[in-house]
């Protein structure tokens, strides 16, 4: 369902992720708002580090809940604000994409919904229409 490509015509992807993906045949998408580092409870952490992991987390659960999962993801788009530390960024979004690689956009924003947020994560996903 998913075809995944890096052209050669394109330069190679920078980091982990393809330049396009294809979706055939019938699917389910599920569009996710932007997901933060605030914490059920309503916390956020101050590490923007720290805000990624609870970001990422809360997107694994809305995946969860539409019966979906990592490997379902087709595109992520991280908005950040304020200086982030590039590998420890990385390591943590490789790390928990487990080697699956979606297309990605990052992108450097003035700020967010709140003072307190420095990360936000947004997401699309498809998997078969059965499935």
């Amino acid at each position: 369902m998913a075809i995944q490509r890096n052209p050669e015509t394109v330069h190679q992807p920078s980091a982990g992720y393809d330049h396009q993906i294809e979706i055939a045949g019938p699917a389910r998408w599920l569009v996710l708002s932007g997901q933060v580092g605030m914490r059920p409870d309503g916390a956020v952490p101050e590490d923007p580090i720290e805000q990624l992991r609870v970001a990422l987390d809360n997107l694994r659960l809305n995946l969860e809940a539409a019966g979906m999962g990592v490997r379902d993801l087709v595109k992520l788009t991280f908005i950040l604000v304020g200086d982030i530390d590039a590998t420890q960024r990385r390591e943590v979004v490789d790390g928990w994409l487990g080697g699956h690689r979606p297309c990605t956009t990052l992108f450097y924003a003035a700020g967010l919904a709140a003072p307190a947020l420095r990360v936000e994560v947004d997401a699309w996903a498809a998997t078969h229409a059965d499935g």
